[in-house]
C-alpha cells in the first residue's frame, strides 16, 4: 500500500512499505491475537496492527477514530478479554474484527482505517 494514510484527527503520516513487505509469521499472532507494528521515524511514524480471527488476518491503522489515540496501551493488546472485538483502551470503544466498524463507544458507526494484508506461505505481508 503505498501513498499517503491520515490518523484518526486527519493528520497526514508516512506511508507504508511496499505491497509484500513480510509483517510476522501466522503464528507470532498466536499468543494475544494480534500484532503491532511501526513505520517512519518521529511525527512521520505510522502505527500498523494485524489481528488473527481463526485462519483470517485483518489489518489496521493503529489510531481510535475518535481521538487518534493508539489503541492499546500494552504491547499487542488489543483485543477484549472475551476475544471478540478489538477494544480501545482509552475509552472502551468496541470494533468488529471482520471490518473494524465501531460497535459501542463515542464512536460508534465509525470504523478502523483498514491496511490490506494477506497470509503467504504461514506469514502476514502487506498486500
Amino acid at each position: 500500500m503505498a501513498g499517503d494514510l491520515r490518523d484518526g484527527r486527519g493528520i497526514g503520516m508516512t506511508a507504508l512499505p511496499p505491497s509484500g513487505t513480510v509483517l510476522c509469521d501466522l503464528s507470532d499472532l498466536d499468543a494475544t491475537g494480534a500484532r503491532e507494528f511501526s513505520f517512519g521515524e518521529r511525527m512521520d511514524r505510522i502505527g500498523v496492527f494485524v489481528v488473527r480471527q481463526k485462519d483470517e488476518v485483518y489489518g489496521y491503522i493503529n489510531s481510535c477514530p475518535h481521538i487518534g489515540v493508539p489503541l492499546n496501551l500494552e504491547a499487542d493488546e488489543f483485543i477484549s478479554d472475551l476475544g471478540h472485538d478489538i477494544i480501545c483502551s482509552t475509552h472502551g470503544a468496541r470494533f468488529r474484527i471482520s471490518d473494524g466498524f465501531c460497535l459501542s463507544g463515542p464512536c460508534a458507526g465509525d470504523a478502523l482505517e483498514p491496511v490490506a494484508v494477506i497470509l503467504q506461505d504461514g506469514k502476514v505481508l502487506l498486500a
